[in-house]
């Protein structure tokens, strides 16, 4: 009885020792790390500087592939039109260069040719006076002879210098080099502030073909008219925007920069320029032209006479011969000094360039005054600034201006630039 009692002890010991083994510590007790989530991965992502694109990819397929197929056709026109823009500067970039080179040439023209007439022309003076000091038999043929052939020589010669005035193809080429280098830098700017579009690749090729028309190269044929019946400003930009009915702001409000008192501001300096700096210039290029017209004719007639004058000297009448072969000879040389020599198709080209500046800033201040949405125009206070610097004046000194023009109205004296 005692062995079974024993034995019984033992069986419920083992039995609960086997059930104590079995009912190990709790699993609460241990604490297991967490997987990282979503905020957590975003948030260690920001503190480490990257971004994550984990939203996009949770996207469904068809939205992706329609976003990415958009994003490559924007990317692809974006790209065709900078590479159109590139191309554009390059060339204007060339032009550039040609009419600098070209311009060096046609000053270097002016100089030479100048000179050699005027050698010439002293020479022949020379030989036609001793050849009316006396001289008998071949000395004096050949002293008529060849004062006669210098003075055919020069005449011919003027008279293809007076048609292509070199001093003015000079200042055209300069002009010209400087226009297309502000091109340049235009479209340098636009690359640089913002993405191009088309519209303007196509202004940029409509400016570079403008300049190419105001300002040929070649003298054959395309050559600018050195004298003019009528005298135009120059003109070296395509035509603006056509014009639309007036649609002013009023009062106080301000959009895009403009206001009422701004765009009356601008209507008053384009009535200053049109009636004092673009009529001034236009006055002096009519000046300049007719002395110009005055002195080309000028100086082949006296190279001309004196050629007669000195084919006759040593004859019975030679009295008269040798006055033309000689005075008119050296006035010939003085005409041609003040002809070329002052550069005066370089003064008239000036005039008509800087009334042609005043045209183009009229035209640029009225295309936006009459564009009917404000947003499509250049900002108001960035134009405003613009117009001052291209005057020579602060902006306050522009608002006064303005309101001296609107007060006197046409009795103003003052000019719109202080520039020229």
């Amino acid at each position: 009885m005692t062995t079974l009692q024993s034995s019984s002890l033992v069986c419920s010991s083992a039995a609960r020792g086997i059930r104590a083994t079995l009912q190990a510590p709790k699993l609460r007790h241990l604490s297991m790390p967490k997987l990282p989530t979503r905020d957590l991965v975003e948030e260690l992502n920001m503190r480490s500087g990257y971004t994550t694109t984990t939203q996009i990819e949770m996207k469904p397929q068809t939205t992706t592939t329609t976003t990415t197929s958009t994003r490559d056709d924007n990317g692809t026109s974006s790209s065709k039109v900078i590479r159109e823009l590139y191309a554009i500067m390059e060339s204007a970039a060339d032009r550039a260069e040609m009419h600098t080179n070209m311009g060096e040439q046609r000053d270097n023209w002016n100089h030479l040719l100048l000179t050699s007439i005027n050698a010439i022309t002293v020479a022949a003076a020379t030989m036609a006076g001793i050849a009316a000091t006396g001289g008998m038999g071949a000395p004096l043929v050949a002293l008529k002879l060849s004062s006669t052939l210098l003075y055919s020589a020069a005449t011919g010669m003027l008279l293809v210098m007076n048609k292509i005035q070199p001093s003015q193809l000079a200042e055209e080429q300069r002009n010209a080099a400087r226009l297309f280098k502000q091109l340049h830098g235009k479209m340098q700017t636009t690359l640089a502030l913002r993405s191009p579009t088309p519209m303007d690749a196509k202004d940029a090729m409509a400016k570079v073909l403008a300049l190419d028309k105001a300002y040929p190269l070649p003298l054959l044929g395309t050559m600018l008219d050195k004298f003019p019946a009528t005298v135009e400003p120059a003109v070296w930009w395509p035509q603006l925007r056509g014009p639309a009915e007036q649609e002013g702001l009023g009062g106080k409000t301000e959009r895009n920069g403009w206001s009422g008192k701004l765009e009356e501001e601008m209507r008053e300096i384009v009535g200053v320029l049109k009636r004092k700096d673009t009529e001034e210039y236009m006055r002096l290029s009519k000046i300049v032209l007719n002395i110009n017209k005055i002195l080309a004719i000028s100086g082949p007639l006296l190279t001309g006479l004196a050629a007669v004058g000195s084919a006759f000297v040593g004859s019975p009448h030679g009295s008269w011969a040798v006055f033309l072969g000689v005075v008119a000879g050296a006035l010939a040389s003085l005409v041609n000094t003040l002809e070329h020599g002052g550069q005066v198709g370089m003064v008239f080209e000036m005039y008509r360039s800087s009334a042609g500046f005043f045209r183009l800033m009229e035209e640029e201040i009225e295309s936006n005054l009459k564009e009917r949405e404000v947003e499509r125009r250049e900002n108001g206070k960035l134009f405003e600034m613009k117009v001052a610097l291209q005057l020579g004046r602060s902006l306050s000194e522009l608002k006064d201006l303005a309101a001296s023009s609107s007060r006197n109205g046409k009795a103003t004296k003052e000019f719109g630039s202080k520039l020229f």
